[in-house]
């Protein structure tokens, strides 16, 4: 979004929680940290990267990506690091943004921009006796790297994305590594190898070849939002993952353990060419009751069973459900934002970028616009397209106000919870996908060239605009890039 208001000539300030950019991938720095979406998809369209080691990104490639972004498009420059924002309230008469940061500071702008991600804010658990345990406990997006696991006996709690990257890590380090898993993860092979020295090489001067390969995976990780949204090719994946499945497990007890009990694709599909090895381990255990509490040395599952350990890491992903958390947005009428989409059940905004309520304010990244099947990276150019065109369109004319119509956000949220319901995500499982009142409100049930689509273009139709006022600078906010 920067980079865009940037090259349009658009003055702006990101506030920036965090020290550097990177969001996701400056914070989670935990060991096998890494990107399920191949890296030349994984970036952005007008700044195709060259320089990657392998197929699939790693944490410090993509942090090292995105710091080179930033510094050549000269976005730095309009970051204020270090200011976690608190509070935004919009003034209806004024029509702008009082935005209020952790220190007290007060930054007025008329329009604000959301781009805190879905996965900025750590799900902390708050297990009985968490307080009295006398080892070490972390998160894996707070991972402690001065914390030496080798002959170590550890807890993780949960199996999902994280967990599968970092277990097979630390496993051979730990004495025992006692894993609580509640659901069962769908784990496939990750296609993943280093690029040979010729493919850097055709890569770096042959811009065409670089660009075809992007293509060709565009396409194919397109495909994929067929089985779930569809039901086209299921039973193909099915067994795929099947073979996979008896070829690296040959245990019966443990094949019991680890095959889940929803069909595929209810739940975040996951890749991996270690994390069945690692559960194969001698010194690796596989709980399927589910964490229970903590005692001062052990940890006891959800079958009183109970277990010695000397570090708990806690693998349980983020609160992805809570848009925007822990801010505190107030639109018109003193309405709170967190309580008006509690009211519905979850969050939802129009194109996932805005809210009915909510003049002058845009959401990257925002309601239903997640992936099951393809890059987040394509999601967001179009969404910043969208608020670029939505910015120019309000100076052009001069509009205090820009407010999504209620009729507009109503039927495009209507239609979308149609065809939620049609996908697999619905098929009854329990997802961070989907909040506790059964909404799904994170993940777009088309293709992604579908909501390019419909993002293309910013229809003022769709809106209701307010009296004249004079340009002002554009404030762009978060609490993580």
């Amino acid at each position: 979004m920067g980079i865009k208001l940037r090259r349009a000539g658009i003055p702006f300030t990101i506030l920036e929680k965090g020290d550097r950019v990177g969001g996701v991938w400056r914070d989670n720095t935990y060991p096998g940290a890494a990107c399920d979406i191949p890296s030349h998809l994984y970036s952005f369209s007008f700044e195709p990267s060259h320089d990657w080691s392998r197929k699939y990104g790693t944490q410090p490639e993509i942090q090292s990506y995105l710091d080179h972004c930033a510094q050549k498009y000269g976005v730095t420059q309009h970051i204020r690091f270090g200011q976690e924002v608190k509070d935004a309230e919009f003034d209806a008469t004024e029509g702008r943004w009082t935005v209020v940061l952790a220190g007290g500071e007060k930054v007025v702008s008329p329009f604000l921009v959301a781009a805190t991600g879905q996965l900025s804010l750590p799900a902390d658990p708050t297990f009985g006796g968490l307080d009295s345990f006398s080892g070490k406990v972390f998160h894996s997006a707070r991972w402690d790297h001065d914390y030496d696991l080798r002959g170590k006996r550890v807890a993780v709690i949960g199996t999902g994305a994280s967990a599968i990257q970092f277990v097979p890590q630390i496993a051979p380090r730990a004495t025992r590594l006692h894993i609580f898993q509640r659901s069962a993860p769908y784990v496939l092979p990750k296609p993943d190898r280093p690029y040979s020295r010729l493919e850097k090489y055709l890569y770096r001067h042959f811009p065409a070849i670089l660009a075809a390969s992007r293509t060709r995976q565009y396409v194919y990780h397109e495909a994929r939002v067929l089985p779930l949204t569809k039901g086209v090719g299921v039973k193909a994946v099915e067994k795929a993952w099947e073979r996979y499945f008896h070829s690296q497990i040959t245990d019966e007890h443990l094949r019991a353990t680890l095959r889940p009990d929803y069909p595929i694709g209810c739940k975040r599909v996951l890749i991996s060419n270690d994390w069945y090895p690692a559960l194969n381990r001698s010194n690796v255990e596989v709980i399927p009751a589910g964490f229970g509490e903590v005692k001062t040395d052990s940890v006891m599952a959800v079958d009183r069973s109970e277990r010695s350990v000397d570090a708990i890491i806690f693998g349980t992903g983020f609160s992805t459900t809570e848009f925007l958390a822990p801010m505190t947005i107030t639109g018109v009428d003193g309405q709170e934002l967190h309580d008006v989409w509690r009211q519905r059940g979850g969050a939802e905004a129009f194109k996932g970028v805005a809210m009915l309520g909510f003049p002058n304010m845009f959401v990257l990244y925002g309601p239903n616009t997640n992936l099951g099947h393809n890059s987040i990276v394509y999601m967001l150019e179009s969404q910043a397209d969208y608020v670029l065109e939505a910015l120019r369109h309000a100076a052009s004319h001069g509009a205090k106000w820009l407010d999504v119509r209620q009729e507009a956000h109503r039927e495009f949220n209507d239609e979308l919870q149609d065809r939620l319901k049609k996908t697999v995500w619905q098929a009854g499982c329990d997802s961070w996908y989907v909040t506790e009142a059964g909404k799904n409100t994170n993940n777009w049930p088309s293709f992604t060239f579908d909501y390019r689509r419909q993002t293309r273009f910013f229809d003022p139709v769709h809106y209701v605009t307010d009296a004249p006022s004079a340009a002002e600078p554009v404030l762009v906010g978060g609490t993580q890039s």
